[in-house]
C-alpha cells in the first residue's frame, strides 16, 4: 500500500465517524517555545490548554512534523529520521478511551478491500500504564486482546504530559511484531526493535503540577474535560504494509535513495557506511524540500538554520559517495514527484523550491572550500599548542559563519590526529538556541509568563478586536500585569501590560506591527500604550505606562489608538500588497512573500530571489505601484472560507497560520491576499510610494525597502534639493549631471595619479644619499634614518627595498627607515641574503623596534613592517636596532 493511499484512507475512516478533516499545518510553529511542529497534537496546542474553544468535538489530521534533536543518529538507525507524517484523530471533551481504541483496533485490523489497513490481530501487542485498569479492561473485554499480549509500563513510556503544568494522562501503545528475524520475544517491554511501536493513544484526564523529567511530577486531579490525542507514524506503518527492513526503503523514501545511487555510481546495500550517508541525503532532502515549501528558507539563524544544516549535510554526503556536480535539483525533483500527490502545493511551488535549494548548494560549495582552509588553520593552530583537541569555539565558527556540519569538522580534525571539544561547541550552540528563543518569547510577552495570560483569557474570555472599524472603544479593564505577574491595580510609573475586554488596538501580527495611544480610565488615570501584542491566542496586551492615578481591574476605560500613525501604517501595509503583486508580475510566483514589516510611512519586503533584482526590473516595478495608485482602485476586506479563498486566488503568506475562516484583502482587480491587516480604503490614500532598494538578507531571499506617501514625498523632496545644488556646482541640468560627476571623478582620479607618481619618485631620489649614509656594524652596512612625515606605509617600504638593491659588492645589508603618519610612527627594516646568513632577520629587529615605539609588529625573515604610539621614540628605536645588528653580527 503506497503512502498516499495509506494518508487517504486514515482521514477517510475519521471522516466517516463524524471528525473534521483538518488540513496540515505550515511546518513553521505559531509558538514562540518551538521553530518547528515537532508532533501532530501542536496545531491543536490551544484547545487542550483551554486557551481557545474547540471549533469541532472531533478531528482528524495528517500533519507533517520535523524533529532534529537527533540529527547526528539519522542514517545510522532504522528509526531516526527529521521529517516525518503523524497521522491523528483528537477528541475534545467527546469520545473517551473506550472510542479512541475501538477507532484504532478497527482501522488497523479490518480488511484492506473494507477500508482498513490489514494488520493481523495476532501480531499486535499492546501496552498500557501500569495503573490504568480500564484501558486493560477495554482492549480485553470490548476488544479482544489476549491478556499475555497486554503489557503495563511506568511512567516514563506510558505516560503523557507537555512537561510543564497542564494537561497530562496515560497512554497506551498499539505495537506490531516483525517475526524473529528481528530479535527475541517478549513483546514491546522487551524488544522494541522487533515489536515496533505504530500508534500512540493518550488519554488526557489529569492535570500535573511542576517537576522535572518525564516522571517527577505531581498529578493534581481530574481535568474538568477530558480529551484523545492520537498519533500514528505513517512511515512506520508504510514500512510494516510495503514489508521492508526500515523507513528509508519505503516508497516516497526509495525513490530518493535510487536516484543518489544514479548520480554516484554507489549502489545501496554495498557497504554500511555508504548506505549510512545514502539514508542521510534521503531524509535530509525529504525535510529540506517540505521546509522550502512552507517558506524556510537558508540561513544562520532559527528555521534557517536547521534548513541550512540538514541541506548541507545531504550534500556533503554526495560528495562522500563520489559525486562532483550539482545534485541537489535530480534530488528535489524526485522528492516531489513522490511527495505531490499528497501535498499538490510541491508541485505548484517546484520552481521556486528548486531556486532556493540550488542557491544553499552553489553557496555552500564555495563556502566548502573556503571553510576548509579555515580548518587547516586552526588546526595548525591547535598542534602548535601541543593539544590534540580542537576548541569548541573553533569548532563553532566553521559552524556558524562557514556553514560545516559538526560532523564534517569531526571527521576532517580526525584525519589530522585530532578530536574536537563538542562539549564546547554544544553549550555555544545551546547559548545561541536558548538566545533565539529567549528573544522570539520576550517579544510576545514582556518576560512574562504565558500562563499569567491564559488565566486572564480563561475568566475574562477573548478579547473583542473592534479595530477594523472603531479607532477608539468603551471598555473594561479585565486584567493587568506588573513585572509579568498578574496584579489587582497599578499605579503612577509603573510599566503595566493591561487586557481589555474590547478593544480598537490592533495587535502585532503578520507583518504590521503593533498600534499605540492612550487608554483613559474612568478615574481619571492615563496609560501611555507603547505596543500592542497577541501572546496567546484571543488576548491582545497592550503594553506602556501609567503616567497619571491609579488601575484597578473592573475599572471602566476609554481605549483611543494613535489615528495619524495608525493611517501610516495602512499605506504602508497596502503599499506592501502592491510590491508584493507587482514583483510576482514582475518575477513570477516564486518572487513569493518571505517576510514583511509595516511602520508609519515605511515599510520592508521580503521575497525570493535567487539574485538580484536588476535595476531596470525594479523602476518598473515602482511605476507599476504608481500607476495603480493612480487607478483608484477600492481596498475591501471579506472575510470566508479557507477554499473559498483559495478558489478566488488568494495569496497566503508563508509561515501564517490560518483557521477555517480567513480574511481576505482585495485592492481592485490587482491584488488578492489573505491578511488580518489594516489597510487604507482606496489606493489613492497611499500618495506616493517609492522603493528605496533592493539587497540580499539571506541565501535565496531578498529585501525591498520603501516609503510611503508624506514620508515618500519629503524623501524625494531631499533629493530634489541635493540635484539642486549640484545642478550649481557644476553648471549643469539634471541630466546632464551623471556624465559631468562621472568626467570630474576620472580628472581626479588621473591628478591622483600624478601625485602619487610625483610623491614616489620624491622619496625614491632619497635612496642614493640614504646608501651613503650606510654604517658599517660588524662588517654589516646599516641604513638607519627617519624619512619625512606624512609618507605612505607603501612609499616607505618601496624606499626601503630600493635602498636595500643598491648596496652592492655581495655585502650584508640592513636596511631600516621610519617616518610619522598621522601621528603614529611605523618602521620597515628589510635585509639581504647576506644578512640573513648571519642571523639577521627582519621580523626580529622589526620587533625590538616596535616594542620601543610601544606598538608592535612582524613580517617575513626579509622583510617586516611595524608601527607604535610613540613618535618621540623614534631616535630610540633606531639606536635599539642598531644595537640587535651589533649583538647578532659579532
Amino acid at each position: 500500500m503506497e503512502s498516499a493511499e495509506i494518508r487517504r484512507r486514515w482521514l477517510s475512516f475519521f471522516e466517516e465517524r463524524g471528525h473534521t478533516v483538518v488540513p496540515s499545518a505550515s511546518l513553521i510553529a505559531d509558538d514562540p517555545t518551538l521553530l518547528l511542529v515537532p508532533a501532530g497534537m501542536v496545531p491543536f496546542k490551544p484547545y487542550f490548554l483551554g486557551e481557545v474553544k474547540p471549533p469541532y468535538p472531533r478531528a482528524t489530521s495528517v500533519q507533517k512534523c520535523v524533529r532534529t534533536p537527533d540529527i547526528e543518529e539519522v542514517g545510522k538507525t532504522t528509526r531516526h529520521g527529521t521529517f516525518f507524517q503523524m497521522c491523528g484523530n483528537f477528541s475534545f471533551g467527546d469520545y473517551f478511551k473506550e472510542g479512541a481504541i475501538k477507532h484504532a483496533w478497527e482501522l488497523l485490523t479490518s480488511p484492506q478491500d473494507k477500508g482498513g489497513y490489514g494488520l493481523e490481530p495476532e501480531k499486535l501487542w499492546i501496552t498500557v500504564y501500569k495503573d490504568d485498569d480500564e484501558a486493560e479492561r477495554i482492549w480485553q473485554e470490548v476488544v479482544g486482546v489476549p491478556k499475555e499480549r497486554i503489557q503495563r509500563l511506568g511512567m516514563k513510556d506510558n505516560f503523557w504530559s507537555m512537561g510543564v503544568p497542564g494537561p497530562c494522562g496515560p497512554c497506551s501503545e498499539i505495537n506490531y511484531d516483525r517475526g524473529p528475524e528481528f530479535g527475541v520475544e517478549g513483546g514491546p517491554a522487551v524488544n522494541d526493535e522487533r515489536y515496533v511501536e505504530i500508534w500512540n493513544l493518550v488519554f488526557m484526564q489529569y492535570e500535573r503540577g511542576e517537576g522535572i523529567g518525564k516522571d517527577n511530577f505531581e498529578i493534581l486531579g481530574d481535568l474538568p474535560s477530558k480529551n484523545i490525542d492520537t498519533g500514528l507514524g505513517l512511515e512506520r506503518l508504510a514500512m510494516i504494509l510495503q514489508g521492508v527492513q526500515n523507513m528509508y526503503e519505503i516508497d516516497t523514501s526509495m525513490a530518493v535513495i535510487k536516484k543518489a545511487t544514479e548520480l554516484t555510481g554507489v549502489e545501496y546495500g554495498e557497504a554500511h557506511a555508504s548506505d549510512v550517508s545514502l539514508r542521510v541525503v534521503t531524509d535530509h532532502m525529504r525535510t529540506s524540500v517540505m521546509l522550502i515549501g512552507d517558506g524556510v528558507t537558508p540561513g544562520n539563524e532559527g528555521r534557517g538554520y536547521v534548513l541550512r544544516r540538514i541541506m548541507r549535510r545531504a550534500i556533503r554526503n554526495m560528495r562522500l559517495l563520489g559525486a562532483t556536480g550539482p545534485v541537489v535539483k535530480d534530488l528535489i525533483d524526485t522528492v516531489i514527484a513522490m511527495m505531490g500527490q499528497q501535498y499538490p502545493e510541491l508541485v505548484t511551488d517546484r520552481e521556486r523550491i528548486e531556486k532556493v535549494a540550488i542557491a544553499e548548494e552553489n553557496a555552500f560549495l564555495k563556502t566548502l572550500k573556503a571553510g576548509t582552509n579555515i580548518l587547516d588553520t586552526a588546526v595548525t593552530e591547535t598542534k602548535a599548542t601541543g593539544s590534540t583537541v580542537l576548541p569548541g569555539d573553533k569548532a563553532f565558527l566553521l559552524h556558524d559563519t562557514w556553514g560545516f556540519p559538526i560532523d564534517l569538522t569531526l571527521e576532517m580534525a580526525a584525519e589530522q590526529g585530532l578530536s574536537v571539544d563538542e562539549e564546547g561547541f554544544r553549550r555555544l550552540m545551546k547559548e545561541q538556541r536558548e538566545r533565539a528563543k529567549a528573544d522570539a518569547q520576550a517579544k510576545k510577552t514582556g518576560h512574562a509568563g504565558l500562563g499569567a495570560y491564559r488565566e486572564i483569557a480563561d475568566a475574562a474570555g477573548a478579547t473583542d478586536f473592534i479595530g477594523y472599524t472603531d479607532t477608539d472603544a468603551e471598555s473594561t479593564i479585565v486584567g493587568i500585569l506588573v513585572d509579568g505577574a498578574s496584579s489587582p491595580a497599578a499605579t503612577e510609573g509603573d510599566e503595566v501590560e493591561i487586557v481589555l475586554d474590547r478593544t480598537p488596538f490592533y495587535a502585532e501580527g503578520g507583518g504590521q506591527i503593533g498600534d499605540t495611544g492612550r487608554i483613559r480610565v474612568d478615574s481619571g488615570a492615563v496609560i501611555e500604550v507603547r505596543d500592542t501584542q497577541k501572546p496567546v491566542p484571543g488576548v491582545y496586551v497592550h503594553k506602556g505606562v501609567v503616567q497619571v492615578g491609579e488601575v484597578t481591574v473592573g475599572a471602566k476605560a476609554h481605549a483611543s489608538i494613535d489615528a495619524h500613525r495608525r493611517k501610516a501604517i495602512a499605506r504602508a501595509h497596502s503599499a506592501t500588497h502592491l510590491t508584493h503583486q507587482a514583483l510576482r508580475d514582475a518575477l513570477g510566483p516564486t518572487a513569493a512573500q518571505a517576510g514583511s514589516e509595516n511602520q508609519p510611512g515605511r515599510f520592508r519586503f521580503d521575497f525570493g530571489s535567487p539574485s538580484a533584482v536588476p535595476t531596470a526590473v525594479m523602476t518598473d516595478v515602482e511605476q507599476k505601484i504608481n500607476e495603480i495608485l493612480a487607478r483608484d482602485l477600492d481596498v475591501r476586506a471579506d472575510v470566508m472560507g479557507i477554499e473559498e479563498a483559495k478558489k478566488q486566488g488568494a495569496i497566503a503568506e508563508f509561515g501564517e497560520k490560518y483557521g477555517e475562516r480567513v480574511r481576505v484583502v482585495t485592492i481592485g482587480d490587482f491584488s488578492k491576499e489573505l491578511c488580518g491587516g489594516t489597510h487604507v480604503h482606496n489606493t489613492a490614500q497611499l500618495g506616493l510610494v517609492k522603493l528605496l532598494g533592493e539587497s540580499s538578507i539571506g541565501s535565496g531571499v531578498r529585501r525591498i525597502e520603501a516609503l510611503v506617501g508624506v514620508d515618500a514625498y519629503n524623501f524625494l523632496a531631499r533629493e530634489h534639493t541635493v540635484v539642486a545644488q549640484l545642478q550649481e556646482l557644476i553648471k549643469g541640468r539634471s541630466e546632464e549631471l551623471p556624465e559631468k560627476v562621472s568626467a570630474m571623478l576620472g580628472k581626479l582620479k588621473d591628478a591622483e595619479k600624478e601625485i602619487e607618481k610625483f610623491r614616489a619618485e620624491k622619496v625614491l631620489q632619497a635612496a642614493a644619499g640614504l646608501v651613503e649614509s650606510a654604517k658599517d656594524i660588524h662588517g654589516v652596512a646599516v641604513v638607519t634614518g627617519q624619512v619625512p612625515d606624512g609618507t605612505t606605509p607603501d612609499d616607505l617600504r618601496k624606499l626601503v627595498l630600493d635602498v636595500r638593491g643598491r648596496i652592492q659588492g655581495g655585502r650584508a645589508a640592513v636596511v631600516a627607515l621610519f617616518t610619522v603618519n598621522n601621528g603614529k610612527p611605523l618602521t620597515v627594516i628589510a635585509t639581504n641574503e647576506a644578512a640573513r646568513e648571519r642571523g639577521l632577520k627582519a621580523g626580529e629587529l622589526v620587533r625590538t623596534a616596535a616594542k620601543t615605539l610601544g606598538g608592535g609588529g612582524g613580517g617575513k625573515p626579509d622583510v617586516a613592517q611595524g608601527g607604535g604610539q610613540n613618535p618621540a621614540a623614534v631616535g630610540e628605536a633606531v639606536d635599539a636596532v642598531e644595537r640587535l645588528v651589533a649583538e647578532t653580527a659579532k
